[in-house]
C-alpha cells in the first residue's frame, strides 16, 4: 500500500570484545620500594642521576604493576617478590594515650597506625596472620613504636622516613618466605623498633 512500510527487525548490535585488564593496582609502598631500588642502582653505578630522575617520574606516576616494569626491567633483582595486598587499610588511632594490640587478634592485610604522642605496641607473635604480606603505614608524632614479629618473619623498612627519632630492625629484610611485613610512612621524634620476642626465665620480653 502507498505510504506504508514493512517493519524489519534490526540486526543485533555488534559487541566488541572487552580489552585486557590493566592488572593489579599498586600501593604507595610498591612505588616507594621501586624508588629505593632505583636510588640503590645509582649508588651501584648502574644508572646516572639523569636516568634516575626520568625513571622516578615513571615510578611515581605508575598505577598498575605493569607500569613499574619498564624503569626496573634492566636492573638485577634477586629478591623474591611477594605481592602487596590491596584494599582499604584498618586504621588504628591514638592521641596522647597508648595504642596496644597483643595476644590473639586477627591481622588484616593492611594497617594504618596514627599516633600523636602516645606509645604504640603491635605484637604479632600470637596473632592470626592470614596474609603472606602485611603492609603497615606509620604516621607517628612524638611517640615510640615497638613491633614484635613472629620467628621466621621478615620486615622491610626502606619506606619509613624518620625525623629526629631512631629506626631499628633486628629481623631479616629479604622476603624469603611469609610472613613478610612492609613498614613505611613517617616517624617524628619517637623511635621505631622491629624485633622478635624472646623468652627469659619463662617470660616473653
Amino acid at each position: 500500500m502507498s505510504g506504508s512500510s514493512i517493519w524489519r527487525p534490526r540486526p543485533p548490535a555488534r559487541v566488541e570484545p572487552a580489552g585486557p585488564r590493566p592488572g593489579i593496582r599498586i600501593s604507595d609502598a610498591d612505588r616507594e620500594r621501586a624508588a629505593v631500588r632505583l636510588q640503590r642502582a645509582v649508588g651501584e653505578g648502574r644508572i646516572t642521576f639523569s636516568e634516575l630522575e626520568e625513571r622516578l617520574e615513571v615510578v611515581y606516576a605508575a598505577r598498575f604493576a605493569a607500569d613499574l616494569v619498564p624503569p626496573l626491567e634492566d636492573l638485577p633483582d634477586d629478591e623474591p617478590v611477594l605481592s602487596t595486598p590491596v584494599g582499604p587499610p584498618l586504621v588504628l588511632r591514638a592521641g596522647v594515650g597508648s595504642l596496644r594490640r597483643t595476644g590473639r587478634w586477627e591481622v588484616p592485610a593492611r594497617l594504618r597506625v596514627q599516633s600523636t604522642m602516645g606509645a604504640v605496641l603491635l605484637d604479632f607473635t600470637e596473632a592470626e596472620l592470614t596474609h603472606p604480606v602485611v603492609e603497615i603505614e606509620l604516621e607517628l608524632g612524638a611517640g615510640a613504636a615497638r613491633l614484635f614479629v613472629p620467628a621466621g618473619a621478615t620486615a622491610d623498612l626502606d619506606g619509613l622516613v624518620a625525623g629526629l627519632g631512631m629506626v631499628r630492625s633486628r629481623v631479616p629484610v629479604a622476603p624469603a618466605h611469609a610472613p613478610h611485613f612492609r613498614i613505611y610512612g613517617r616517624s617524628g621524634i619517637g623511635s621505631v623498633v622491629v624485633r622478635r620476642r624472646y623468652r627469659i626465665a619463662g617470660h616473653l620480653v
